[in-house]
C-alpha cells in the first residue's frame, strides 16, 4: 500500500447563507478578496462563491438566496469543524480588537498562544474564526511548521507543557545551527 500524499491544503468550502452575507463577511470583514462565481456544479439551486485568503489559495461558500444567516454556533460534534484559523502580521493582530469592537463583534479577547496569539469570534453563521499572530519568523529555508515540530522537541526536552517562547527560541537556534559554518567549535562564545 501507498500513501496518498498531500502537499497543502487546495481549498475549504463552507455552507452559506444568502451571496451577500458572504461578499460582506469574508471580503467586508476579513479583507478576502472575491475573485469569482458561478453555480454550484453538484446543486444548481446554490452558488458558489470563491476567495482568496492571502495565500493564493481559496475559500469557498456556497449560497442559497433562501438561505438566512442563523448566529447560534454551529455544531462541534465529532466529524464537524470546531474552528477556522486565518493567519495575521502581527501589526494587524495589533488592531484585531479594536476593529472588532468598532464592528460591535463580540470576540474571545486575546488570548497568548506561547508562539503565537489569537482572538476568536463568531461569523454570522455561528462558525467559530480565530485570528492568529506568530510571534516568530522562521529562519530562511525553514517553515514555521520546522520551528514548531524541533519547539515542540526542545519542550519535551524541558518537561514543559506547552510551547513559549523559549522553546521557540531554543528550536530557531536548532534549525540556524544545522546549517553548514567554516568554524570548527560554534558553541557560545563570550568576546568581551
Amino acid at each position: 500500500m501507498r500513501k496518498l500524499q498531500v502537499q497543502g491544503l487546495h481549498h475549504i468550502t463552507l455552507m452559506g447563507a444568502d451571496r451577500q452575507t458572504s461578499i460582506d463577511f469574508w471580503e467586508g470583514v476579513l479583507g478576502m478578496p472575491f475573485v469569482f462565481e458561478q453555480p454550484n456544479l453538484d446543486n444548481p439551486e446554490e452558488g458558489h462563491l470563491y476567495f482568496d485568503p492571502g495565500d493564493g489559495r481559496l475559500i469557498t461558500i456556497f449560497t442559497n438566496e433562501g438561505r438566512r444567516p442563523d448566529p447560534a454556533r454551529s455544531p462541534t460534534d465529532p466529524g464537524c469543524v470546531h474552528h477556522i484559523a486565518f493567519s495575521l502580521s502581527q501589526s494587524t493582530y495589533a488592531q484585531c480588537k479594536a476593529r472588532l469592537d468598532a464592528r460591535g463583534i463580540p470576540h474571545s479577547g486575546e488570548k497568548d498562544r506561547g508562539f503565537m496569539n489569537s482572538i476568536y469570534f463568531k461569523d454570522p453563521l455561528g462558525m467559530l474564526i480565530e485570528l492568529a499572530a506568530y510571534r516568530f519568523e522562521p529562519p530562511t529555508g525553514t517553515t514555521h511548521t520546522d520551528v514548531l515540530m524541533e519547539a515542540h522537541r526542545v519542550r519535551l526536552e524541558a518537561g514543559d507543557k506547552a510551547i513559549a517562547d523559549i522553546h521557540v527560541a531554543d528550536a530557531i537556534e536548532r534549525l540556524c545551527h544545522a546549517r553548514p559554518s567554516l568554524s570548527d567549535d560554534r558553541g557560545v562564545k563570550d568576546p568581551y
